[in-house]
């Protein structure tokens, strides 16, 4: 039996799964397939796993992890940017499944208690999935105008035109889709639905962890920057770069608005001599910390 605390990768592929244990170093190979995930969870069981970390891997980790999380093991879905940034950081520059996969177990041991737990919802998962074909239509939409700006063969023309509009239909039946799912699930009330149904969506630690790391996830957290006597001003990077976008046109339109909570910050801060970025910046922040406070409390969030 391996110790009390052991932590688990998982490097997930569409054709197999490359599991490493540690860290006592035990590893298992098998095929991604529904029909070992219950074999794999009895040798996870029997070695003693105490937390199991997947990379995001444009959805081919989403089958395990739900059957993970129905069998009630706690498991954590790993930022592929982060994981790289560890594996440099100690120097393993070499890259294999295999590899990847002890990485994976080694940091999931040095970070776990910073990450939170991955919750099954099946209504969350079509949401999702609804909104990241939305944002690539979208996407494909600007492009295509673009397009059309240069373009003078009448043929293409014609064809750009009525690309355009079966995007503008498929963006149509998504919005009612997403209406529909929403209608039985919990909704950030304050926002816009865009806002609120990406939140939903893309952002499930919301309300189950500090404001500092739901902000540090949304990319509007500030580092800090200090060595010896110098003290630099912190900077923001990283975090899901498609929800800051959606927050930063929320928050424009609460200025717009003069809304008296957001619009009242930011123009407080433009006030006192704080330049544009900083004050947007300060403002999101607030947004989604209190976005994130009415999560923790309210019932209807509750897992």
């Amino acid at each position: 039996m391996i110790s009390e605390l052991s932590f688990v990768g998982i490097d997930v592929s569409k054709a197999r799964l490359d599991v490493h244990i540690h860290p006592a170093g035990h590893v298992l190979v098998l095929a991604n397939i529904s029909e070992h995930f219950s074999d794999l969870i009895a040798r996870l069981r029997v070695l003693g796993a105490s937390v199991v970390g997947l990379e995001a891997s444009g959805g081919y980790e989403r089958p395990l992890a739900d059957a993970l999380h129905a069998a009630g093991i706690d498991v954590r879905i790993l930022q592929p940017s982060r994981v790289r940034g560890f594996a440099r950081s100690i120097g393993q520059l070499a890259k294999t499944d295999a590899i990847d996969a002890a990485v994976i177990a080694r940091y999931l041991a040095t970070a776990h208690q910073a990450l939170a737990p991955y919750r099954r919802d099946p209504a969350l998962g079509s949401l999702g999935a609804l909104l990241g074909h939305r944002r690539r239509l979208v996407a494909e939409r600007s492009g295509l105008l673009s397009q059309c700006d240069t373009e003078t063969e009448p043929l293409v023309l014609s064809l750009i035109e009525e690309r355009l509009a079966a995007i503008e239909r498929a963006i149509v039946r998504i919005k009612d889709a997403v209406h529909a799912l929403v209608a039985d699930n919990p909704a950030v009330s304050g926002v816009g639905p865009v806002l609120a149904t990406t939140l939903l969506a893309d952002l499930p630690e919301l309300g189950q962890v500090s404001g500092k790391t739901v902000a540090a996830l949304l990319g509007v957290a500030p580092h800090a920057r200090q060595s010896g006597k110098a003290n630099r001003p912190g900077r923001c990077s990283g975090g899901r770069k498609h929800l800051r976008d959606i927050a930063y046109m929320a928050v424009l339109s609460a200025i717009k608005a003069a809304d008296p909570v957001l619009g009242g910050f930011y123009k407080r801060l433009r006030q006192n001599g704080k330049p544009f970025k900083l004050a947007m910046v300060a403002t999101i922040r607030k947004l989604i910390t209190i976005l994130n406070a009415i999560a923790r409390t309210d019932p209807a969030f509750a897992p």
